[in-house]
């Protein structure tokens, strides 16, 4: 019985050891993985997250920017077509009187 319980006892430390040195094999594998991983992702001359950010904000306040910068492009466009139409409108008021405004011969320009 004795001799039962030793041989397990010396498969167990024979496990264990086995066991053990899969473990820091693994260990190994999984650097030298995350090291080759690493390399090619600085070969790609990737990003990293805070740079990303950092531009995306950029194109944000840019897109704002642009978008602010039509609404006032539309408004003064709006705004001389008006100023056009008036113009127009009082030459032909002054055209179909025939004076200006000031009482003598209307001339256009």
């Amino acid at each position: 019985m004795q001799t039962s319980n030793r041989l397990f006892d010396d498969l167990a430390k024979v496990a264990s050891g086995a066991f053990n040195t899969l473990s820091g094999l693994r260990e190994e594998i999984e650097t030298r993985v995350r090291e080759r991983v690493e390399r090619m992702a600085a070969d790609l001359d990737l990003v990293t997250r805070e740079e990303f950010d950092a531009v995306r904000a950029m194109a944000a306040k840019a897109r704002a920017a642009q978008e602010e910068l039509e609404g006032k492009l539309a408004r003064l466009e709006a705004e001389l077509e008006e100023l056009k139409k008036a113009r127009t409108a009082g030459k032909r008021s002054k055209a179909e009187t025939g004076k200006d405004r000031d009482g003598g011969e209307a001339t256009e320009s």
